[in-house]
């Protein structure tokens, strides 16, 4: 039979899957919603910590572990899939890096300015990189031809899109593994 405990602990471990859930959706659109669940899975394990045993406490702790490195993963294949995108369409190291502060940019700037909840940040990062690596061929030292920029910007803004897609899929897999582990101990 269970005790009032084991409750308190399924409870708070179903708050976390609903609310992971949400920071999932939050990741999908280029907020830091993987690192957000971390935590969040972190404080859920510290309040269910009256009702774990030592061994499990330190899966626990490793399954966070390896789900903080499996985020980094996440963030480093959005980073670097714009800067390849815009490789990939014929562009220079400066539309690269104008690609990526671009895309940091215009999802800052633009998420105000679309009033439609969190998918004005996507859309604001997906226009902030094509801007960002057009300023930044254009503005390089060699001469490059209008089509050639569009190109590189338009190649950049596809990447950007496939990591956002693929540091989603990395947040549902965190989600997955976490809401499990919070189930399980």
């Amino acid at each position: 039979m269970m005790g009032p405990m084991d409750w308190v602990a399924i409870g708070l471990a179903l708050l976390f899957s609903l609310l992971g859930l949400g920071c999932l959706l939050l990741t999908a659109v280029g907020l830091p919603g993987t690192w957000l669940m971390i935590g969040l899975a972190a404080g859920v394990h510290l309040l269910q910590g009256a009702l774990t045993t030592a061994g499990e406490a330190t899966s626990v702790w490793w399954t966070i572990a390896i789900c903080a490195v499996l985020a980094g993963f996440g963030e480093a294949i959005e980073t670097a899939a714009g800067a390849a995108g815009s490789h990939a369409g014929g562009g220079t190291s400066r539309g690269m890096v104008g690609a990526v502060l671009g895309g940091i940019v215009g999802g800052i700037a633009l998420t105000p300015v679309i009033p439609i909840p969190l998918v004005g940040t996507l859309i604001g990062a997906m226009v902030g990189t094509f801007v960002g690596a057009l300023a930044g061929e254009l503005t390089g030292e060699a001469d490059a031809a209008g089509g050639d920029s569009v190109r590189a910007a338009a190649g950049a803004t596809v990447g950007r899109l496939l990591g956002s897609m693929g540091k989603t899929l990395v947040a549902a897999v965190v989600w997955v593994m976490l809401s499990i582990r919070l189930f399980s101990s």
